[in-house]
Parts: structure tokens; C-alpha cells; sequence
């Protein structure tokens, strides 16, 4: 059993070793994503005009932009500017009438002046580019896609990394059993020897270390599994013990991407409906951010209070969904509400992100990123010694056999 158990962490380490040592160094990365990216791109994030008190109202800024460039749509935006800072919202192309494609914008991204509505600057958020613009959304999505392309509807990279985390929850289960060869000797697996050595060293790095946050690798797999197979095995999985709501986008068809529907009500009208209906709910927390699918029609607005944007502690902000055509509320996102199967769900992206405990719990993940990354590392380091040993043990044994039927027949 246990020689079953050793060769299956073996192949099954070995197949996602290289995709763990990637996912965990950008996921020690990407935990401070929005900082690192403010770091390096100013022109994105803050304010050519300074903190000057004359600031034009976001959905002011996103009329003004959309009227002056009638090919892009702003998809995604913040609905209040801290002082100093740019207006970075998210856009979309809308279709070219004369080739009923979309145009081609050239970006998806792009900052705003608050006060004169100027473009600072633009991008295209997940672009394979190492570009100092590009650099973080570069590493964010390659944690999670590898930025390989799709095929068709399939998004490869992340049924890839996806089917590995699949791989690695087993995996995980696996290593812990064989981590602990019998019950006297059990402290063994609970300690680093320093000092002894360094293939010691790296055998323990990797047996001890795995065993002292084996709960934090478990968790982290199951939530990579939400992330990047949510509908397809998560969500099943988690409705055969409790029943999970559909979200608005699931309860609609989503339209062609070259008909995008193109909404009757505004942005200030989907706002106003969303604080009425938050109004009846008992929410005191002002809209914070509204965005806009022209696949499914619908706006979405989240509430939360200025400086909370990040959705930093807790499940995240609660949204309100309206039909961008009929103005009808089309459903929402509750954080902490629902069936146990609801909840669950919630808090999948919290607990990966490490979002759910704030500040620290973003700081966790960033030195589990670096520990996924040195299990992988060891792995393979104690795969390769032991893969020499066997190669060295077998080239000895056909010496030794050549060598003794070479006297066998010296002696005939």
C-alpha cells in the first residue's frame, strides 16, 4: 500500500511540480497586486492635477469619454476618486457599424484625469508583455492561465491549471499518509535537520514543511479548483451536499461577442434602482462601483464605503444586478447569505486571495506562494537523487553481471 501511495506523489508530483513552482512564485506576487502595480505605473493610478478639490464626478468623466470616443464602451468603473488619485476604469469595444466587428481599441484599460478628463494612460490588462505597464497583470494571469489561448470556447490555460489542482488536492492527501510511515516515529516528520547535511536538509524541506501547513496547501487547492473550474466541477461537487443559487449571468444566454446588447437604461439609472432596492434590503453603505456585461445585459453595482474598494476582510461587498433593458432587478450577491453551499462559494476567492483576514491574511499567502514554490523545488530535487541512485545502482548491477559471466567463461 504505502509503495502504491509513494509512486502515485511520486508521478503525480512530478506532472504538476513545474505548474505549482509557477502558480505559487506569482501568487506570492500577485497577493499585492494592486500596490506593486500603483508602484510602478503612477501614470495609472495617480492624478496628473494632483489633489486639487475641483474633481469631476466618475460617471461625469465616463459620459464625457464615451461621447468623445463613440467605439468604446467604459465596462467597469469606481464610483468615487480618492483625492490625488486617477479614474482607472475598464472598457470595451463597441461594434463598427460599417464591418459589424469590434473596433479594435488597442487597449482595455485606461487612467483619467479627474479634473480635465484627460487620458493618462492606457493598456491592455493580461497582455502577454513584460512591459513595465504590463508587467503585473502579466504575472497575474500567467498564475492562473499560464496565458495560453483558447480553443473555441475553451479556456485552456485555465482548465489546465485547473485539471492540476484536481491533481494536486489528491496529491495532497496522498503525501500526508506517506509522511508518516508508522505511529512511533512520528515526530521524525515534524522535523528539519540543520546541519546534517543539505539532501537531508531538502528531504525534510519537503516532508516536514509540506506536513506543518498541509491544512493551508489543501485549502489553497480547493479554492485554485473554484477559481478555475467553478462551473464545471466545484460548483456540481458542493450541490450534491447542499443546494447552490444560480447567479444572474448563469440564468441568461449570453449573447454573440459581435451583437453585444446595448442597454436602454444609464449607469445613473441602473444606480438609482440599485440604492432603492438597497434601501428596502437595510444596507446603509453607499454604491461604490458599477460595471456593465453587453453579453448578458446587465449592470452590476457593488456598495461599500470609500477606501474599501479592495473588499479587503470578509466575503466582499454585496452586489445588486439590473436589467439593462427593462431596469427589472435581475439578482444579487449577498456575501455570508444563502445555503451552506452558498457560503462556501462565497468565500472561495477570499480564502485564496487571502483577502478574508485582510493585510495578514494577504501576507499568508504571499509566504505560502514561496513554500508551494520550494515543495516544488525540493520535489524535484529529491526525485532527481533518487532517480540518480537507481540509474547508478542499475548500471552496477549489469557490470557486476557482465562481470561475472565474463569469469564464467574464462573458467569454461
Amino acid at each position: 500500500m504505502r509503495s502504491t501511495l509513494a509512486l502515485l506523489h511520486r508521478w503525480f508530483g512530478l506532472s504538476i511540480a513545474l505548474f505549482l513552482f509557477v502558480a505559487g512564485a506569482t501568487g506570492a506576487v500577485i497577493a499585492w497586486h494592486h500596490e506593486l502595480d500603483a508602484w510602478l505605473n503612477p501614470q495609472l493610478f495617480v492624478a496628473r492635477s494632483g489633489p486639487v478639490a475641483a474633481q469631476l464626478a466618475p460617471l461625469v468623466l465616463a459620459r464625457r469619454m464615451e461621447e468623445s470616443t463613440p467605439s468604446l464602451r467604459i465596462s467597469d468603473m469606481p464610483l468615487a476618486i480618492e483625492a490625488g488619485q486617477a479614474l482607472t476604469v475598464s472598457v470595451t469595444a463597441r461594434i463598427d457599424g460599417a464591418t459589424g466587428k469590434p473596433f479594435d481599441l488597442g487597449f482595455n484599460q485606461m487612467a483619467l484625469d479627474p479634473v480635465t478628463g484627460a487620458v493618462q494612460g492606457t493598456r491592455t490588462w493580461g497582455a502577454l508583455s513584460f512591459s513595465r505597464e504590463n508587467l503585473v497583470p502579466f504575472l497575474y494571469k500567467l498564475h492562473y492561465s499560464l496565458h495560453l489561448p483558447d480553443v473555441g470556447p475553451l479556456e485552456l490555460g485555465m482548465a489546465v491549471m485547473g485539471i492540476v489542482s484536481v491533481v494536486w488536492i489528491f496529491d495532497c492527501f496522498i503525501a500526508l499518509w506517506i509522511s508518516f510511515p508508522n505511529a512511533r516515529n512520528w515526530r521524525k516528520s515534524l522535523v528539519l535537520r540543520i546541519g546534517q547535511g543539505w539532501p537531508k536538509l531538502n528531504f525534510d524541506l519537503h516532508r516536514s514543511g509540506g506536513v506543518w501547513v498541509w491544512g493551508l496547501l489543501l485549502m489553497l487547492a480547493i479554492t485554485s479548483v473554484s477559481m478555475n473550474l467553478g462551473r464545471q466541477v466545484m460548483k456540481p461537487v458542493v450541490s450534491l451536499f447542499s443546494t447552490v443559487a444560480a447567479t444572474p449571468f448563469e440564468q441568461r444566454e449570453a449573447a454573440p461577442a459581435e451583437a453585444p446588447i446595448e442597454p436602454r437604461l444609464s449607469r445613473e439609472q441602473a444606480i438609482t434602482l440599485a440604492q432603492a432596492e438597497a434601501r428596502q434590503r437595510g444596507w446603509s453603505d453607499p454604491p461604490g462601483e458599477i460595471l456593465y456585461t453587453d453579453r448578458y445585459g446587465l449592470y452590476g453595482v457593488a456598495f461599500f464605503k470609500p477606501g474599501r474598494e479592495r473588499g479587503d476582510g470578509g466575503l466582499g461587498h454585496p452586489w445588486l444586478y439590473v436589467d439593462g433593458m427593462t431596469g427589472a432587478m435581475a439578482g444579487s450577491y449577498v456575501p455570508g447569505t444563502g445555503s451552506a453551499g452558498d457560503v462556501f462559494m462565497q468565500a472561495q476567492f477570499p480564502l485564496h486571495s487571502g483577502r478574508i483576514l485582510g493585510w495578514p491574511g494577504r501576507l499568508l499567502i504571499s509566504l505560502m506562494g514561496v513554500l508551494v514554490a520550494m515543495l516544488s523545488v525540493t520535489g524535484l530535487v529529491l526525485w532527481s537523487r533518487k532517480r540518480r541512485a537507481r540509474v547508478q545502482a542499475a548500471a552496477r548491477k549489469r557490470s557486476a553481471a557482465i562481470h561475472s559471466k565474463s569469469k564464467d567463461r574464462a573458467r569454461t
